[in-house]
């Protein structure tokens, strides 16, 4: 038995960035960043910040885009996924990534995105119906981007 989940909560290094495949399939790829604190021996405040590449498929991936931007806070859950490529100089590269299940939109759309303010969670599993949950939070500012 093995268990593969990851679970993030933190806020968009950048604007997400959405493509298809020739197939069709909607696919969006972001950078979201955790910050950890705390105080060292000495009584200093210290601060690490990780970076996690960020990939989501299909009609997840379409609302993503649309509702989220950069300094945006996301909570979400999904799998760590490895991918290698060769590059054009024929080396072998590796990528490890989260592919999210579920994405939760905190807080209220930015100035770039100001379509809805949307506190919503939606999951890539196949569900009877599809309904999205909108409500109003205004406690997000430009100010809370740490970066």
């Amino acid at each position: 038995m093995s268990v593969n989940k990851v679970i993030l909560l933190g806020r968009l290094g950048q604007d997400p960035e959405l493509k298809y495949t020739p197939g069709g399939s909607a696919v969006c790829n972001f950078s979201l960043a955790t910050t950890e604190a705390w105080t060292d021996k000495q009584g200093q405040k210290q601060e690490k910040t990780e970076w996690h590449r960020v990939v989501v498929w299909g009609k997840l991936a379409e609302l993503c885009n649309q509702y989220l931007a950069k300094g945006r806070q996301a909570f979400l859950e999904g799998r760590l996924q490895t991918r290698s490529w060769d590059d054009k100089d024929g080396n072998k590269r590796y990528t490890t990534e989260i592919l999210a299940s579920t994405v939760q939109f905190i807080g209220g759309a930015t100035a770039s995105n100001n379509s809805a303010n949307i506190d919503s969670s939606y999951s890539q599993a196949p569900a009877p119906a599809q309904e999205y949950q909108i409500s109003s939070d205004a406690s997000f500012a430009a100010d809370d981007i740490p970066f």
